[in-house]
C-alpha cells in the first residue's frame, strides 16, 4: 500500500522487538520532536538473513536492495497518516527533502495546512524541439497575400483653408453634370465557375407501359337502368302477411318511423348549419383568372332624383361606347303623386364612353320613362324604343354620328351638362348640353295601353302584312317593329308611311301640318303621333275571356347582325340615306315566302312560356280576324320571365329567366324545357348567353350577384357566384372588343354602370365545346322522348290491367248451369250436416240410430 501522490514513501509496521533491534523504539528513540531514524542497509540485511520472512523488512527487501545510498531514513507517523506506525523514504532525494525542507512563507504554510496530502500537484511540461509534419505548408497556402501595388494618395490644402467655416446644401444629382457615378454590375468571362461535378439521384424501377382505351367520357352524369321486380308469389304472400316476425318488427318500427316522419316535418336534419352561419363574401380570392373583373363604371351624377337602368346596349359598330335608358324608382301611386315634378325632368337614353365616366357624350329625349330600346341593324344611328305609357319612340342620330365616332378623351368636359326643363332648353344650350329630340312617337289611342316591356326589329330579309303572312323585304332594309306590352298584346310596326284609307284635300294637308324644329331630323315625321300598328297579336287563354301578358318575346329571326362602319361610311357617300326615302321600294309587288317559320317564343307576366304563332286565321262565325291558339304551354317559371333569348350558336335553343329558375328549351320538342334548374336562394332578374362559349351564360340576381353557368362543368348548379354590386342586377348585356378582350355590362337598380372584363377561361371555348355542348342537347331530347314514351307505356298498361280486372268480374257472373247446381246441392249437403250436428247436440236424436233424423221428427 503507497499512497497517492507519494510514490517514493512505504509504509511499514515495526513490531518492539524490531524497534530494539534497530534502536527506534517510540517514546525513546524516536520521538514528537525527533520522529526519524537513520538506519543502515547491511543492518537491513542481517535482519533479514536471521529472521527472514519473519523481519518486518520483508515487504520493502527489494526496495532495499535497489537503494542507491547506505542509509536509509526512517520515520515514526505518530498520526498514522500513511496507515501504518512507520514509513520509509526510498529516494535519495526524498531523504534530503525531508531532513532539509525548503523555505516556505508564512502564509503559504497556513495554505498548506488546509491542502490535504492527496492532492495533485501540478508540474509544468518539458518543452521539446519541434518537428515539421509539413502543416506550416498548408498555411502559407491558405494565407491571402496582396498581389496587386498599394496605390498611396496624397490630398492637401492650402493653409489659409484650414478652419474656415464649412456650409453644406442639397444638390439635384440628376441636374448637374458628373455629380454621381453608377457602378452597375456586368458579367465577366473571366470570373465564371464551371460546374465540374453534380448531385443526381436515381432509383431503378419497373417498365412503364401506358395502354389506352376508345372510352369517351365527357363528365360524369347520373343514370338510370330500368329491370323488372322479383315478386313473390300469392301463396308467399300470404304465408309472409301471417309470419309472426313479420308483424313483431312492424310493431317495433312503426313507432320509430312515425317519429322520424314527424321530425322530418319540422326540421330539415340533413343541413348544414356551419354553411349557414355567416353569408359566403363575393370577393375575388385567388382565382383571379376565373372572375370577373372591375374595368369602369358609370354613373349619371346630374340628375336630381333616384334612377335605375331600365335597359342596356352596346353600340353596333362604336368601340366603348354603350346607350343605357334610365327610369325613375317610383312605384305607380308614387308616380301619379310626383307627376307635376317628373314633367320638368326628361326621360333619357344616355350614351357613356370609355373615354369619359363622368359626362354623357349624347342624351336622347323621349315624352317618358324609357325601359326598352334597341338599334336599328340596318343602320345604327336609327333607334326605336318603348316607354312606360305605351308609345314607341323613333330617334336618329346621323347629325351626330362624326361627334360619336370622333370621341376624344376629356372633349366633353369643358362644359359641364346639367338637365333642365325641357321648355327652358334653348336651341343653342340644348346643343352644347347634347340633349336629342325624339322624330317620332307613336299614337297614344291606337298603340299600347301600357308599358312597353320588349322590342325587336324584324329582319330586312322579309316583311309581313296585315294577316301576319311573310314576303320579301321590299326595301332591303329593317323597316318593321314587334314590341310586346303588359296589355296583353303583341303589336307589329312598320316605319314606312302607309297609303291612307280616303285621299285628303290639299286644305287639310296644310292644317296639318307642323312647323318642324331646325335641330329635328324629319327622317319619321310621318309617322308622329300618327303611327298606328300594322296587326295586333292577343295570347288567349282558351276558355276563359282572359289573355296572356306577355313580357318577353323570342323571334326566329333574332340574332342579327350589323353593318359595319365602314360599309355605312360607303353607303353614305355613294347614295342617299335609305331611311330619309322609305317610299322608294313601296311601289314593288309583293312576293310570298314559302317555308317560313312564324312561330315564336313568349314569356308572361305568370311565368309562363308559349310558343304560338303570329299569323291571324278568320273567324268561322264572325268572320274577323283572330289570333291562333298557342301551340305549346308551360308554367315552368314561379315568376316574371325577365328574359327570353335564343343561342348565338344553336338557333333553336332559348334560354329562359323569370323568378326563382332557370329553364334552357329547344324549338320543336314541345314536352317541355331540356333543362331546368332547382329554385335559387334569391330571385333572378336577368340573363344572357355568353358570346362565345356555347355552354357559358350569365344570370342576374336580385342580390347583386351573377351567377356564371358552365353547362360542361355543371348542369345542376351555378359554376360559380360573383358579387358585382348591394342591389338587385337589372340588366346584362355582354360585347366582344377582340378575341383577346371581352366585356359584360351589368346594370343595378341604384343607377349605376359596371363593366366588367371577362377573364380567358370565360371568353375562350374549348376544342370541342360546341359538338359536346351539341351532343349534351341531343341526349336531353332522348331523354325527354324516353319520358314521354315511358308515360304511354305506363298509360297502355293501366288500361290493360283494368280490362283484365273487368274480366275476372265478368267471369264470376258467366258460370254454367251445371257448375251453378253443383254448388247448390254442394250448399245443401253442407246445412244437412250441420243441422245434423245441432240436433244430436241436443240431444233430440241418437247416433246409433239408423234413419234420417227427418223420420224422429
Amino acid at each position: 500500500h503507497r499512497p497517492k501522490g507519494h510514490p517514493e514513501i512505504y509504509p511499514l509496521v515495526l513490531t518492539t522487538k524490531t524497534q530494539e533491534i534497530f534502536n527506534c523504539r517510540i517514546d525513546e528513540d524516536v520521538t514528537d520532536e525527533q520522529p526519524y531514524k537513520l538506519i543502515k542497509k547491511e543492518d537491513i540485511f542481517e535482519d533479514l538473513r536471521n529472521r527472514a520472512a519473519v523481519s518486518d523488512f520483508h515487504p520493502v527487501k527489494k526496495i532495499v536492495q535497489e537503494y542507491p545510498g547506505n542509509e536509509l531514513l526512517l520515520v515514526y507517523d505518530k498520526d498514522f497518516k500513511y496507515g501504518l506506525n512507520f514509513y520509509l523514504i526510498a529516494t535519495e532525494e526524498g531523504k534530503e527533502n525531508y531532513l532539509n525542507p525548503p523555505e516556505v512563507p508564512e502564509e503559504q504554510e497556513e495554505y498548506k495546512e488546509h491542502i490535504p496530502e492527496d492532492v495533485y500537484i501540478y508540474k509544468p511540461p518539458v518543452s521539446k524541439p519541434w518537428v515539421s509534419l509539413g502543416s506550416e505548408k498548408e498555411i502559407e497556402e491558405e494565407s491571402v497575400t496582396e498581389s496587386t501595388k498599394q496605390i498611396t494618395y496624397m490630398i492637401s490644402r492650402k493653409r489659409s483653408e484650414f478652419g474656415a467655416p464649412i456650409k453644406f446644401s442639397d444638390q439635384n444629382a440628376s441636374s448637374v453634370k458628373d455629380a454621381y457615378i453608377e457602378c452597375t454590375a456586368y458579367p465577366d468571362k473571366n470570373f465564371t465557375l464551371k460546374q465540374l461535378e453534380k448531385d443526381v439521384g436515381m432509383q431503378v424501377i419497373p417498365q412503364i407501359k401506358d395502354i389506352s382505351t376508345q372510352t369517351k367520357w365527357t363528365y360524369p352524369k347520373n343514370a338510370t337502368t330500368q329491370y323488372y321486380p322479383r315478386e313473390f308469389s300469392e301463396e308467399e304472400k300470404e304465408t309472409l302477411k301471417q309470419s309472426k316476425p313479420l308483424v313483431d318488427f312492424l310493431n317495433n318500427a312503426s313507432v320509430s318511423v312515425e317519429i322520424a316522419l314527424q321530425q322530418n316535418e319540422i326540421m330539415n336534419t340533413f343541413i348544414d348549419d356551419w354553411k349557414y352561419l355567416a353569408e359566403e363574401e363575393g370577393t375575388f380570392g385567388d382565382k383571379t383568372d376565373t372572375y370577373l373583373k372591375e374595368y369602369q363604371s358609370f354613373t349619371d351624377l346630374h340628375s336630381p332624383m333616384e334612377k335605375m337602368i331600365t335597359c342596356v346596349s352596346w353600340h353596333p359598330t362604336i368601340y366603348g361606347l354603350i346607350a343605357v335608358s334610365v327610369a325613375v324608382r317610383l312605384s305607380f301611386e308614387d308616380r301619379v303623386h310626383f307627376s307635376d315634378k317628373l314633367l320638368l325632368q326628361p326621360s333619357l337614353i344616355l350614351f357613356w364612353s370609355f373615354s369619359d365616366p363622368i359626362h354623357p357624350q349624347l342624351m336622347l329625349e323621349s315624352p317618358d320613362d324609357i325601359f326598352c330600346f334597341k338599334f336599328c341593324p340596318s343602320d345604327p344611328n336609327i333607334i326605336a324604343g318603348g316607354c312606360i305609357n305605351g308609345q314607341i319612340v323613333m330617334w336618329d342620330i346621323t347629325a351626330h354620328a362624326d361627334r360619336i365616332e370622333n370621341i376624344k378623351a376629356g372633349g366633353s368636359r369643358s362644359k359641364r351638362a346639367t338637365l333642365k326643363p325641357m321648355f327652358l332648353l334653348e336651341p343653342e344650350s340644348n346643343k352644347e348640353a347634347m340633349y336629342i329630340r325624339h322624330c317620332a312617337v307613336s299614337s297614344i289611342e291606337n298603340g299600347h295601353k301600357k308599358v312597353i316591356t320588349d322590342i325587336h326589329w324584324l329582319s330586312d330579309t322579309f316583311e309581313i302584312n296585315r294577316m301576319g303572312s311573310v314576303f320579301e323585304n321590299r326595301s332591303g332594309i329593317c323597316c318593321q317593329l314587334v314590341t310586346c306590352s303588359a296589355d296583353c298584346t303583341i303589336c307589329f310596326w312598320d316605319i314606312r308611311p302607309q297609303k291612307p284609307l280616303t285621299p285628303q284635300t290639299t286644305e287639310k294637308k296644310k292644317e296639318e301640318s307642323i312647323e318642324i324644329p331646325f335641330d329635328v331630323p324629319s327622317t319619321f315625321l310621318h309617322l308622329d303621333l300618327s303611327w298606328k300598328p300594322l296587326t295586333k297579336v292577343r295570347l288567349s287563354k282558351g276558355e276563359t275571356s282572359l289573355d296572356h301578358c306577355p313580357t318577353k318575346i323570342s323571334l326566329n329571326e333574332d340574332h342579327l347582325l350589323c353593318k359595319t362602319q365602314a360599309q355605312s361610311k360607303t353607303e353614305k357617300a355613294e347614295e342617299m340615306n335609305p331611311y330619309h326615302n322609305l317610299e322608294s321600294g313601296m311601289a314593288n309587288l309583293l312576293k310570298p315566302i314559302d317555308d317560313f317559320c312564324t312561330k315564336f317564343f313568349v314569356g308572361t307576366e305568370e311565368g309562363e312560356v308559349i310558343y304560338t304563332d303570329w299569323k291571324m286565321e278568320k273567324d268561322p262565325e264572325t268572320g274577323r280576324l283572330m289570333s291562333k291558339k298557342p301551340v305549346s304551354h308551360h308554367t315552368i317559371h314561379d315568376g316574371t320571365v325577365h328574359t327570353i333569348q335564343r343561342s348565338p350558336f344553336y338557333n333553336d335553343i332559348i334560354l329562359t329567366v323569370g323568378g326563382w329558375n332557370v329553364a334552357i328549351w329547344k324549338e320543336g320538342v314541345m314536352t317541355g324545357p331540356l333543362l331546368q334548374s332547382c329554385c335559387a336562394p334569391k330571385r333572378y332578374t336577368s340573363g344572357h348567353w355568353s358570346l362565345t362559349r356555347p355552354g357559358v351564360f350569365y344570370i342576374g340576381r336580385e342580390d347583386g350577384y351573377i351567377d356564371i353557368w358552365d353547362l360542361l362543368e355543371k348542369t345542376h348548379e351555378p359554376a360559380q357566384s360573383q358579387n358585382i354590386c348591394i342591389t338587385m342586377i337589372t340588366y346584362i348585356k355582354p360585347w366582344i372588343f377582340s378575341s383577346k378582350q371581352q366585356f359584360i355590362a351589368t346594370a343595378d337598380y341604384y343607377g349605376t354602370l359596371h363593366i366588367l372584363e371577362i377573364p380567358w377561361t370565360l371568353s375562350r371555348p374549348s376544342t370541342n365545346e360546341m359538338a359536346s355542348v351539341n351532343h349534351y342537347f341531343e341526349r336531353e331530347v332522348k331523354h325527354l322522348e324516353y319520358v314521354e314514351q315511358r308515360k304511354k307505356i305506363r298509360e297502355q298498361e293501366k288500361k290493360e290491367m283494368e280490362l283484365e280486372m273487368a274480366k275476372k268480374k265478368v267471369k264470376t257472373y258467366q258460370k254454367s248451369k251445371e257448375q251453378m247446381q253443383a254448388e247448390l246441392k254442394m250448399d245443401y249437403e253442407n246445412y244437412l250436416e250441420l243441422e245434423k250436428t245441432v240436433l244430436i247436440n241436443l240431444g233430440l236424436i241418437k247416433v246409433t240410430e239408423k234413419g234420417s233424423y227427418m223420420e224422429v221428427m
